[in-house]
């Protein structure tokens, strides 16, 4: 059985989510969360948001035991991205582009 969580939309680009999506992928649950809760930055809080709801699925929709849980996946993808444009030097225009990602996380049962 696996329980799964997705945040989509989120400002801020995978490339940053990435290294953090790798640190806790195949880790128990609590050992993810205190990972995810002492690494500094505003991605490691994302993630650890989607982690949370992914156990609370777990516990409430599939009632499994969040003390057998592991982070079996995670996943950080493009999301669609904005484009901007800034002044440029001789008149011309700067492109902005204002990545967003989409975290998925799916938890699975040790046995």
């Amino acid at each position: 059985m696996e329980a799964k969580a997705v945040a989509k939309y989120v400002r801020m680009s995978p490339i940053k989510l990435k290294p953090i999506a790798d640190m806790v992928r195949g880790k128990d649950l609590q050992e993810a969360l205190n990972i995810l809760k002492f690494t500094p930055g505003k991605g490691s809080e994302l993630i650890e948001k989607v982690v949370i709801s992914a156990a609370a699925n777990a516990e409430n929709n599939h009632e499994m035991n969040p003390d057998n849980l592991y982070v079996a996946e995670v996943s950080a993808n493009q999301g669609p991205t904005m484009k901007r444009w800034r002044a440029g030097a001789r008149g011309g225009a700067s492109r902005i582009l204002k990545r967003s990602s989409h975290i998925s996380v799916t938890l699975k049962e040790r046995d």
